[in-house]
């Protein structure tokens, strides 16, 4: 068995697979040394984030940074593109368990990211499995047994696989160092680093990662000195990781030049992360009566303030010759009803079309059976070319108030609204409090992010009393109306774990102020041993 070295208390079982594959010595004593080196600033940026939505609170308004301006107007570009990352025409999502890699790594996609953060509920039990599914998949001897008797196994030609660990707000309370809880993003980058990546580079490939949740290039900077370090500790090249940063924050639209900047040795693009940036706005902007977003279903990709968006992060990407990757394609195919499937199959076409005409290298989709849809879609653009990173456009310019303008034509708020998003957050965080953080919910791929929608809008619509449009004003006593209607049709509050998961809901729906992230009080219900 491995000896735990001082400075680190392992407070999750510790299983025989876990201590000889996952939390060996030698892999705890890089945890701590990443600890020690850079939680201090992790903790730091989190704080400075508070600091910035004070500043919003108070009316500052939103605005590219005077001070980085010589990096936006100066000519440069991030260092090579690896060749198993310049074609991504298709990218497949989903969470690390092994049944779910090995149908995304065989699907057809260019890339798989196992999604450590979003789609992930955080139990030890997951959070330490993943690990091992990872090395297993790295190896390319990933296999899994279904009680149905069926076999999975890869196949001899797979997607490239990308690592997203979870965010810099988000803890791991079963890793204790020096007395403090440690950060969830440096214990899943740290343990997938330590033990795959030189596997990676003797593969012929690298290891790869997605950035989650950055507000500004502070927080890239940090990620960057992370890698330099890490890469020296194990005597790697530097420049040997490559990251895609997810822009899904509405800061960190404003600073994406800078942002590929301070990663430029180790970047590799940036992702228009949809759901979560709509929740960014929300949230942002969250007691503000004259920003407040209509119902989910209003907030497309044609929204003024998402187009401009995707096309500043399009033309940013291109002239830093960097990939500029599209959002993801939620829905997931019924197996009884054809008809859903082929009005779901015509917009997810159309949505992937306008996504290639802006100049999009790649996108994501949340199910397989979307990857021939999606590809046909940008085999048609690119052709034989792997991207169209060439494709520059000098003639548009976002400005930022055309960011900041979240007006919808048409848009309303209506009680449907509010029992959806009541009735969509019941059933996410009763799966996410029992292990599952990716649900199929009326054929749509919940996650996190969408989840994080639903009930930002109740706390906002609760905050501005909004008019509904059958003529009520939001208050408490309309939402718990509406709260008891929706778990009288999920069955009742006795039912799974709807009791603890209405606590958790109206913590942060009727709370005075707003939490920044309903993963972070939910984490609180979630056991160890779950």
């Amino acid at each position: 068995m491995s000896l735990i070295p001082p400075g680190i208390q392992i407070l999750g079982s510790m299983k025989t697979t876990y201590n000889h594959r996952v939390l060996t010595t030698e892999a705890l004593e890089f945890m701590i040394h990443l600890h020690r080196k850079f939680n201090t600033r992790r903790l730091d940026l989190l704080e400075k984030r508070k600091q910035q939505q004070q500043d919003l609170i108070q009316g500052k308004p939103l605005g590219f940074l005077s001070e980085t301006k010589h990096i936006r107007d100066n000519d440069w570009q991030i260092a090579e593109t690896p060749k198993d990352l310049l074609d991504r025409r298709v990218e497949i999502t989903g969470p690390p368990s092994a049944k779910m890699m090995i149908n995304a790594l065989n699907s057809g996609a260019k890339v798989f990211m196992a999604d450590l953060e979003d789609s992930m509920s955080p139990t030890w039990e997951n959070v330490i499995d993943s690990q091992i599914n990872l090395q297993d998949a790295v190896r390319h001897n990933l296999k899994h047994n279904a009680a149905n008797g069926k076999n999975y196994k890869l196949n001899k030609d797979i997607a490239t696989l990308l690592v997203r660990p979870r965010g810099w707000h988000l803890p791991e309370k079963n890793i204790i160092i020096d007395g403090e809880v440690s950060s969830g993003s440096l214990t899943d980058f740290g343990l997938y680093f330590f033990h795959n990546a030189k596997e990676r580079q003797a593969r012929g490939t690298a290891p790869y990662f997605y950035l989650p949740k950055l507000e500004n290039h502070l927080e890239a900077r940090l990620w960057n000195e992370i890698f330099v370090e890490a890469q020296n500790y194990l005597k790697i090249p530097v420049g040997t990781i490559k990251a895609t940063v997810l822009i899904e924050t509405i800061l960190a639209s404003y600073e994406m030049d800078e942002i590929l900047y301070e990663l430029k040795d180790h970047s590799a693009g940036l992702n228009a992360g949809r759901w979560d940036y709509i929740f960014s706005v929300i949230k942002k902007f969250s007691s503000d009566p004259k920003k407040c977003l209509p119902d989910r279903r209003q907030i497309t990709m044609e929204a003024p303030f998402m187009e401009a968006y995707c096309k500043l992060l399009v033309k940013t990407c291109h002239k830093r010759n960097a990939h500029a990757i599209g959002g993801m394609a939620a829905f997931i195919p019924s197996r009884k009803d054809e008809k859903i499937n082929k009005t779901a199959f015509e917009k997810v076409t159309n949505d992937k079309k306008r996504e290639s005409d802006m100049g999009f290298d790649g996108t994501w989709v949340a199910h397989p059976d979307l990857v021939d849809v999606a590809r046909k879609v940008f085999d048609s653009k690119l052709g034989t070319e792997p991207n169209q990173r060439s494709k520059q456009t000098p003639d548009i310019s976002i400005t930022s108030e055309e960011l900041s303008d979240f007006r919808i034509e048409g848009g309303q708020i209506s009680s449907e609204g509010v029992g959806s998003n009541i009735r969509i957050a019941i059933q996410y965080i009763d799966h996410w409090l029992n292990g599952t953080g990716a649900v199929a919910l009326y054929n749509l791929m919940e996650d996190a992010a969408t989840a994080e929608i639903s009930r930002a809008q109740l706390w906002q619509w609760l905050k501005t009393k909004v008019k509904l449009e059958d003529g009520r004003t939001m208050d408490s006593e309309v939402y718990q109306s509406i709260l008891n209607q929706e778990l009288q049709k999920l069955g009742g509050i006795s039912k799974n774990k709807y009791r603890e998961v209405v606590e958790i809901l109206n913590q942060v729906v009727l709370g005075k102020e707003f939490e920044e992230f309903l993963t972070i009080p939910a984490y609180a219900y979630l056991d160890a041993e779950t």
